[in-house]
């Protein structure tokens, strides 16, 4: 008899997971999907563990601290692993209302999520919106990396100079070579006027033309 009372208030108590809709919440894991080949089973000791993730973040609330796993009523499993939860107060007999659940849920949703190895994608509660993981800070600091940037800058800046200067001086050392070389063609040029080569005045030398010189010129010695 007491087997069968037993039963019974366990029946009514999951009943209460559908039945109350307005604080119940439906539940989806995607185990083959995030785990792949080393997917685990769902089966009892599982669940047990889902209660006691969803009792631990009850018991955050406040006025919550007394939340115990058989408060956590699981209730419509499906081989595709989805159900339905509520969370009920058995001092009032009825269900803790879905707001409560839910900023409960979603204080602790990392810590759910970590016990079954699954995220906000593999391990969906369909009417809590998932959280945004917070903000992880950077292993260097954000003025290193700044102060790095700007130092590669200015390292770069001065090897442009240092580079641009080398070969100013160089085009500067070549500058006069060339003149003096375009000279020496130049003196070294032979003129052809009416058909007859003539060479150029060497005033370098001194040299004097002699077909310039008269007669008296070339005699007479130096």
């Amino acid at each position: 008899m007491r087997q069968n009372n037993s039963i019974t208030q366990e029946h009514t108590r999951r009943s209460k997971a559908k039945a109350d809709g307005e604080n119940a919440f439906k539940v989806r894991l995607s185990i083959r999907t995030a785990l792949g080949d080393n997917a685990y089973a769902w089966d009892t000791n599982e669940e047990y563990l889902f209660k006691a993730m969803v009792a631990f973040s009850m018991r955050k609330v406040p006025n919550r601290e007394t939340t115990e796993i058989s408060h956590v009523l699981v209730c419509n499993v499906t081989q595709r692993v989805s159900f339905w939860f509520v969370v009920t107060d058995p001092l009032k007999n009825h269900t803790l209302p879905a707001v409560e659940v839910q900023t409960a849920i979603r204080m602790n949703r990392n810590r759910i999520n970590g016990a079954f190895f699954l995220n906000d994608q593999t391990l969906e509660f369909l009417k809590i919106p998932s959280t945004l993981a917070p903000p992880t800070d950077p292993s260097v600091p954000i003025w290193i990396i700044i102060f790095g940037v700007i130092f590669c800058i200015v390292i770069v800046a001065v090897m442009l100079l240092i580079l641009s200067g080398i070969r100013q001086r160089r085009r500067m050392s070549k500058g006069p070579t060339e003149m003096d070389d375009s000279e020496d063609k130049c003196e070294n040029m032979i003129t052809i006027e009416n058909g007859i080569p003539c060479d150029p005045l060497d005033t370098k030398g001194g040299h004097i033309n002699d077909a310039f010189m008269t007669e008296d010129e070339r005699l007479t010695p130096l």
